[in-house]
């Protein structure tokens, strides 16, 4: 039994015989009532940004930390984040109330993207409502939507002077419309001040907005849409919880449908306990659901709390499945340890925009 009593916790376990098969459930009852007794200690500010053990607690997929990380191999090498350039953008990027998904989810290639000026965008927070154990994004309740951003947002990609950016956000299940409004007043925004600048949109699935969303964007399409799928949908329960994978997918066909002429994408992640047969029908479904452009790399798990790492593709499987995509159709396949859904975009949409 649990007491509270202004701030003391008073736990009282009271043990009668048991017998052996009824003792796993005993434990299970004590542990559960000390989870009740952490959540009650934990502050406004716990609650709000999880990160790690704390985000990983309630997924409906336990999973034990990693002891022991794997060695990663001689093909699995990014830049450090140590360049000058980095940390410049950093601040450009704390000053304007921005973020982008390069820090908040531990992008191995930061150091390569913010050296060469280019990054992307993470608009409506930092802080996302789902808890992907993949993922290094926290969770927890997201602040009000900052209607500066749009306008923010313009100004910096003015005064670096892209030509090409990826805008993309956390899940933001408690906004009516999943946020897509203020994806639409951030297109608007970059192209007021930016009219040469190409845009590209990595979105959430709207779960449960898809008619809403797909509406609004049909005021400023992006010039690229991508929706990453992810994983195989065998491991949606393990990896996306909260996803569906006949959804994302719908999702994609939808917006083709209306907009035919805007390239649509779509990323996974192996290493994750996939097998190659599982990509290539993966491969297969998005073709016949007219996405156009693929990316494929390397998982890499963010902490020892995360979803643990299956295996490291090899350089040669990851060529070998970007050779079974060029032959299903698609316009543009990359395929490799380090690629991820929005690393050199620019040179992805080459020749497809």
């Amino acid at each position: 039994m649990l007491v509270v009593d202004g701030s003391r916790i008073t736990v009282h376990i009271t043990v009668q015989p048991v017998t052996a098969p009824c003792f796993p459930t005993f434990i299970l009852s004590v542990l559960s009532v000390f989870s009740v007794a952490h959540d009650f200690f934990m502050t406004d500010s716990d609650l709000k940004h999880q990160r790690g053990a704390a985000k990983m607690a309630r997924i409906p997929i336990k999973i034990a930390p990693t002891v022991t990380p794997p060695r990663k191999p001689a093909w699995i090498r990014a830049r450090s984040p140590a360049h000058p350039e980095v940390q410049r953008l950093k601040q450009i990027l704390r000053d304007n109330r921005l973020h982008t998904v390069c820090e908040e989810a531990s992008c191995p290639n930061i150091g390569e993207c913010f050296a060469h000026g280019t990054a992307t965008f993470m608009i409506m927070g930092d802080i996302c409502t789902r808890r992907c154990p993949f993922c290094d994004v926290a969770h927890g309740r997201p602040d009000p939507l900052d209607t500066e951003e749009p306008q923010n947002l313009a100004r910096i990609i003015a005064a670096m002077g892209l030509k090409y950016v990826v805008v993309t956000s956390v899940d933001r299940d408690d906004l009516r419309d999943g946020g897509a409004q203020h994806f639409v007043d951030c297109i608007l925004a970059i192209r007021e001040l930016n009219p040469s600048t190409r845009i590209e949109v990595l979105v959430p699935d709207f779960r449960g907005r898809m008619d809403r969303a797909l509406e609004i964007f049909r005021a400023a399409p992006p010039d690229v849409f991508n929706h990453n799928l992810e994983t195989v949908p065998r491991l949606y329960t393990k990896a996306r919880p909260g996803s569906d994978y006949a959804w994302s997918l719908e999702l994609l066909k939808r917006f083709k449908a209306e907009h035919p002429d805007v390239p649509t994408k779509s990323g996974l992640m192996l290493g994750l306990g996939e097998e190659l047969n599982e990509v290539e029908q993966v491969m297969r479904d998005l073709r016949a659901h007219d996405v156009n452009m693929l990316t494929l790399g390397q998982y890499l798990q963010p902490s020892l709390n995360h979803l643990p790492l299956d295996r490291f593709v090899t350089p040669e499987e990851f060529a070998q499945l970007g050779k079974v995509g060029d032959g299903l159709g698609f316009d543009h396949v990359a395929s490799g340890p380090m690629v991820r859904s929005s690393y050199h975009a620019d040179q992805q949409a080459a020749g497809v925009i």
